[in-house]
Formats: structure tokens, C-alpha cells, sequence
């Protein structure tokens, strides 16, 4: 057919309007400029000889797949196969079922946000919360913002605007997404005051910088990363008695907040925020999100007369928790009265505190529900580790199990698992794709085994 011809049978832009049913709303001028390029495009391939012929149900087809690319649902779930607990960028800490569901029945109805039942007036959605953390960790005092980098702006910005806060250059830490101490130091209003070498801070360093322009000690718990060998710093009890004599606050940034002993499960030397109050530290702050297995969050705990300058500073309002996070964040802390009742009840501990045994026990509860005649030689049961993520516990490798694929390119294959109707995200050991059990839910399996399927890395079920 000539080019003219085919040309003269392409739809009209008002034709597929309507055959796209986009008569009005915001996506019809955006629709307009698809459904334009498109045709130009489709032009352009008429008149080269690239198009010998068109049809109007495919032009439909196609212009409906681009505009549902745009309006596709990008905020989703995914399964975590890299045995990464909390991996920043797959949302950190999971909130477990039974929690989220004790927070939708509050946040589906009107609630006490701000409201005093008691005295039938407005009340603080500081309140509640400040009381339970103050019961777990022997604080006096507490408040929470919406994450852990608006905690050390407002204890900043609360405590030592315009003046000077003695930092260790040991402790001059960066976190993601270039979140450094420095800056955030000038954003506050806060005056930088560094002292020691990277490796060697001493107890005099702290002494000897202070004066009258001091407004702060801070410290920073270097919680993504260590330095070995050749080095010395001055623990929390010999800094807390310090500055208790020089009468200037001592703020400890956690970044992970511990308020769990995962030390009696064999994982590593995080401080737990129990001892760190009774250290004598003043304010203290830490990410909820993290180790703590809540939501996203900023815990600022410590004595009353520092968090009440806080609770007076007009950043707060702008820095504040959202009802989403509080609701959850409540339930979560309620957990942590009772050992088992935490473990078993926060995702995040859970895994965590997972045996390598019982992690064994998933993969071949796992493979159980797969044909008994699945290649040996492409998919394999292997141990490896785990790791903790969230710039937490650097060092620590948690043994664990999962599942090893054999590919011509395991960089295709993984790439495969990511395009997944649920996306499967993996790592890569060896040339070998690996899916580690330890972040990998039961409730899970069945999206498991579709992606598998899908991609033909098994042959079919029992």
C-alpha cells in the first residue's frame, strides 16, 4: 500500500480520545501529547518505508500500554532476597501484620492525636509516646520528629545555635545521601569545633577545647562503619562526668537505636539505649526505622530541662511525627515490654535473632512445594550470610541459607527477577544468582514461585 494511502487511514486525534475513554479529567491533555507524538512518530516510519501497514485496534493498543506506564503504580512491594534486614532502599525496617493492623484501627476513625480525653481539651501527640519511652530506656523526658537527621538538626538548633559544639574528627561521619555532620552543623546555626585525629581522640582533647563559647558536646556513634587497629576514644560514662563538671550538655547521636540486647543472640557490641541513659548522657537521638523495627522516625530522648527548650523551638512543627508513624510507632514500642513477645512480634528482631537453623528449615520448606524433579545443577541450596544494613553493625555477618542459580549471565537473570510482575531482588556471589531466606517471608513463597516459574528457573509445583 502506498505511503499516502496508509497515511490517510491513520485515526483522528478526537477518535482515539474516545476509543482510550479519556473525555475529560487531567490525564486528557497529557494523553493529547502522547497520542500526538505517537503519530508523528508512526508518520515519519510511513513515509521512510519502515511501516508497510497499520491497524487501528494496535495504534489503540499501544498509545493504552504508554499511558499506563505513566500512571503505573511505582511505590510497591518487593521481595527482598539479598538477606540485607534493613536495606535502606528497599524501606529499611518491615512493619509486621499485627501491628499494622492495631494501627489501621486507629487511623481509620478519628482519634486522640491531639485530643485529652481526660480533661475534654487539646492535648499533645507527644504525650503518649513520650511516656513509653521514657518507661523503657529511664529517661526523663522524650520527643520524637519525623526522622533521625531532623533529630540532630533540632537538638542542634535547640541547644548551641551560634555556638560552639566539640566534635571528635573520628566521628565526622557521612550517612546517605551525602548526610553530613559538617553541613548540617551550618544548616543549625551551630558552631563546628573539631578536635583529635581520625583514628585518636583522648579525654583531654574534649577538656582542653572547651570555654565559655562551648554550647555543646556531641558525640557520634560510628554505627555504619569501624575503625581498626591504632585507635582511642572516650567512651560515654568518662564524657558524660566531664561535661557534667564543666556544666555543658553531652548529645549522643545513636543513628541505629537499640532498645533490644541483641548481644544475648551473639550479634555484635550495639549500645543499648537502656545503658547509654544510665551512662549519664543528657539527649540522646536515633532513627526508628532501623534497629528499633518501627516506623520512620526520629526518637530524641534525655534530660527534661533540654528536651523542653526543644519542645519550645518553632523547627519543631515543621520537623514533627505524622499520625501514620506515631500509630505504629506506639504499637511497636508497647512490644518491647516483653523479650518474646518482641522477637516474635517485630519483623526486624525477628529476622535478626533468626538460627541459621531455622533458616535451613525455610528453604526446604520451600523447596517442598516444588516438583521433586527440579535441576540440581541450576538451582542449589547453599549457606552464606546475612547482613544487618541501615548503616548498622558493619561487622556483623549473621549465618544463613538460601537458594543459588546457575546462569549464562547472572547479571540477565537478576535483572529478569527485578522486572517481575513483584519484582524479586537478588545479589550475586560467585557468577551465581543467590536469594538469601533470612529476608524472605512464607507469605512470600507464593509470589516466589510465580517469578520463578515465569522466568522457567523451575519446572512446576507438586
Amino acid at each position: 500500500m502506498k505511503s499516502n494511502d496508509l497515511l490517510r487511514q491513520l485515526p483522528r486525534m478526537d477518535e482515539l480520545i474516545e476509543a482510550l475513554n479519556l473525555h475529560d479529567g487531567p490525564l486528557r491533555p497529557i494523553a493529547k501529547t502522547i497520542i500526538s507524538d505517537y503519530l508523528s512518530r508512526l508518520r515519519e516510519q510511513i513515509q521512510s518505508g519502515q511501516c508497510k501497514s497499520i491497524s487501528r485496534d494496535e495504534i489503540v493498543m499501544e498509545l493504552k500500554k504508554l499511558l499506563d506506564l505513566m500512571t503505573a503504580e511505582r511505590f510497591i512491594p518487593v521481595i527482598n532476597g539479598t538477606g540485607v534486614v534493613l536495606h535502606t532502599n528497599l524501606g529499611r525496617s518491615t512493619i509486621s501484620k499485627v501491628i499494622l493492623d492495631e494501627a489501621v484501627e486507629i487511623l481509620c476513625r478519628y482519634n486522640t492525636l491531639e485530643y485529652n480525653v481526660k480533661e475534654g481539651k487539646r492535648g499533645s501527640r507527644y504525650d503518649t509516646i513520650e511516656s513509653l519511652i521514657c518507661l523503657l530506656t529511664g529517661a526523663e523526658s522524650a520527643i520524637v520528629v519525623n526522622n533521625n537527621a531532623a533529630a540532630v538538626m533540632l537538638v542542634l538548633s535547640s541547644l548551641a545555635s551560634n555556638r560552639e559544639v566539640i566534635v571528635s574528627r573520628g566521628e565526622m561521619v557521612e550517612i546517605g545521601g551525602s548526610f553530613r555532620i559538617p553541613e548540617v552543623m551550618k544548616l543549625s546555626g551551630a558552631l563546628l569545633k573539631e578536635i583529635g585525629t581520625t583514628n585518636k581522640t583522648h579525654l583531654s582533647d574534649y577538656r582542653d577545647a572547651m570555654s565559655e563559647a562551648t554550647g555543646l558536646v556531641m558525640k557520634v556513634h560510628t554505627s555504619n562503619y569501624k575503625v581498626m587497629g591504632f585507635t582511642s576514644s572516650v567512651d560515654s560514662v568518662e564524657l558524660s562526668l566531664l561535661c557534667e563538671n564543666a556544666g555543658i550538655p553531652v548529645y549522643e547521636d545513636l543513628g541505629s537505636g537499640l532498645l533490644y540486647d541483641l548481644g544475648k543472640h551473639g550479634l555484635g557490641d550495639e549500645p543499648v539505649i537502656q545503658q547509654v541513659v544510665k551512662n549519664g548522657i543528657d539527649i540522646i537521638s536515633f532513627s526508628g526505622d532501623k534497629l528499633l523495627g518501627a516506623s520512620q522516625c526520629g526518637i530524641i530522648l534525655g534530660k527534661s530541662k533540654y528536651i523542653d527548650k526543644m519542645k519550645k523551638n518553632q523547627l519543631l512543627r515543621a520537623l514533627r511525627i505524622d499520625k501514620f508513624s506515631l500509630a505504629v510507632l506506639e504499637r511497636t514500642l508497647r512490644r518491647y515490654f516483653y523479650d518474646k513477645e518482641a522477637i516474635s512480634s517485630i519483623d526486624t528482631l525477628r529476622r535478626l535473632t533468626q538460627s541459621e537453623a531455622e533458616i535451613e528449615a525455610a528453604v526446604n520448606g520451600f523447596l517442598s512445594h516444588l516438583s521433586e524433579d527440579y535441576d540440581t545443577e541450576r538451582l542449589k541450596v547453599i549457606s552464606l550470610y546475612s547482613e544487618v544494613g541501615g548503616g548498622a553493625m558493619p561487622m556483623v555477618e549473621m549465618p544463613s541459607f538460601g537458594l543459588e542459580f546457575t546462569a549464562e549471565n547472572p547479571n540477565d537473570l537478576q535483572q529478569g527477577m527485578r522486572k517481575l510482575r513483584v519484582p524479586i531482588v537478588s545479589k550475586i556471589m560467585e557468577d551465581k544468582v543467590v536469594l538469601d531466606f533470612r529476608t524472605i517471608g512464607k507469605d512470600e513463597y507464593s509470589e516466589l514461585i510465580e517469578g520463578l516459574l515465569t522466568l522457567n528457573l523451575i519446572s512446576g509445583l507438586k
